[in-house]
């Protein structure tokens, strides 16, 4: 029978999966990363998703729609990765509004009964996000490749 060998830092593995677990399993639960809101002068406010929303070049910011840009995300956001893209840009792909061509039907990931959930969203997958590549960067080195 084959025998597979413990890493010799088992524990700090164990302990970042652990911690790695919680963060992403309740998501939910936490606190927004503090992303400075910055409303257009002479527009309502509003949190609703109209279209979809877009990153700036520089990706330091995120127009949410034509009322709310969120500005100060830190580019180590986007070291997290899923698969070819950030988190934060798969949360921008899937959470607009998109009418199907065929059908008619109208996709619209805003939710009636939470109007700010979008934008909280926004804040608490920054904060996993940073949160992932701070647990990530601590593992021993020769691991993390």
């Amino acid at each position: 029978m084959p025998r597979i060998p413990f890493a010799p830092d088992f524990r700090a593995f164990a302990a970042a999966g652990k911690e790695l677990a919680a963060l992403h399993l309740d998501y939910e639960k936490l606190k927004e990363y503090p992303l400075k809101w910055v409303e257009t002068e002479g527009v309502p406010l509003s949190y609703r998703v109209e279209d979809k929303m877009r990153l700036s070049k520089d990706k330091a910011t995120l127009h949410v729609n034509p009322s709310l840009t969120l500005a100060g995300i830190p580019p180590d956001t986007f070291h997290y990765r899923l698969g070819n893209r950030s988190a934060l840009e798969w949360v921008i792909d899937q959470y607009q509004v998109k009418q199907d061509k065929r059908s008619g039907i109208r996709s619209d990931p805003n939710r009636a009964d939470d109007e700010e959930y979008i934008v909280r969203l926004v804040g608490q997958v920054v904060r996993v996000s940073l949160e992932t590549v701070r647990i990530v960067a601590g593992l021993p080195e020769r691991y993390t490749d």
